[in-house]
């Protein structure tokens, strides 16, 4: 099976915060995975919300998407659905490429 891989463009002036931007989202994940461990929803809806807030101003579209997505999944105390975003935003930050311009 042949693996999803994201092309992102992104203005050149960001090149050197966004590194610090995927160190922070893989942060989120170990945050989740912890929060939903112990059952806090309320956790995992907050660092859904911020991931919903600040995707988009960096360029990263899909994981404003998937921030929402965890948001509300964790409103719903939905832990299924929250385990396979995290999946989701694993993939996109393992195989993302960011294009400068």
């Amino acid at each position: 099976m042949e693996e999803k891989r994201f092309t992102v463009y992104v203005d050149s002036e960001l090149s050197e915060i966004v590194p610090v931007f995927f160190s922070n989202r893989r942060r989120d994940i170990e945050l989740i995975s912890k929060a939903l461990e112990s059952g806090d929803f309320e956790s995992i809806k907050r660092v859904g919300h911020m991931m919903k807030g600040s995707g988009s101003g960096y360029g990263f579209d899909f994981i404003t998407d998937l921030g929402k997505k965890i948001e509300e999944a964790a409103g719903n105390r939905d832990g299924v659905s929250i385990r396979h975003y995290m999946e989701e935003l694993l993939l996109f930050l393992d195989t993302v490429e960011v294009v400068y311009r």
